[in-house]
């Protein structure tokens, strides 16, 4: 395969997984919690590059391209370990991250509750045991192996 087309491959995929997030989250109501919106800009950023690449830009942005989709990868790796309880995830998304010393009586006693909080350690989806943070890592990571094969291209 040509870099080029590797670079419309690699580039495209980000934009398909991007699409899909926004299928689950518009269609299919699954609306994404704090971890997943940071999985989405590390693809946006891999579409942007690749499109300017595929129009004629500097060569030097296809590894940039690749430190993208690893870093989604990474996101989702990490990610994918809080929802499967491997190691704790963001106090301000996940369970336990309330500091009751913090609150006083009048919250304490309060009826109001907190709306539109997405917990970052829940499984809303998955696909042959793989939550759609675990899919994007895996994906991603592909996506990362196509940037560097097109980096390698003479």
């Amino acid at each position: 395969m040509t870099r080029k087309t590797l670079i419309l491959l690699a580039t495209l995929g980000s934009a398909a997984l991007l699409l899909g997030a926004f299928g689950f989250q518009h269609i299919g109501g699954l609306l994404p919690c704090k971890m997943c919106l940071w999985q989405r800009w590390p693809h946006a950023a891999a579409v942007v590059i690749g499109t300017i690449l595929l129009l004629g830009g500097p060569r030097i942005l296809v590894w940039t391209g690749g430190l993208a989709a690893a870093t989604t990868g990474a996101i989702g790796t990490y990610h994918a370990g809080v929802e499967w309880r491997w190691w704790p995830g963001p106090t301000s998304c996940s369970g336990g991250g309330t500091d009751l010393g913090a609150l006083d009586g009048g919250a304490l006693l309060s009826l109001d509750t907190p709306t539109g909080v997405i917990m970052c350690d829940e499984i809303v989806w998955q696909f042959l045991g793989l939550s759609m943070a675990g899919w994007n890592a895996v994906i991603a990571f592909g996506l990362t192996a196509l940037w560097i094969l097109a980096a390698r291209r003479a």
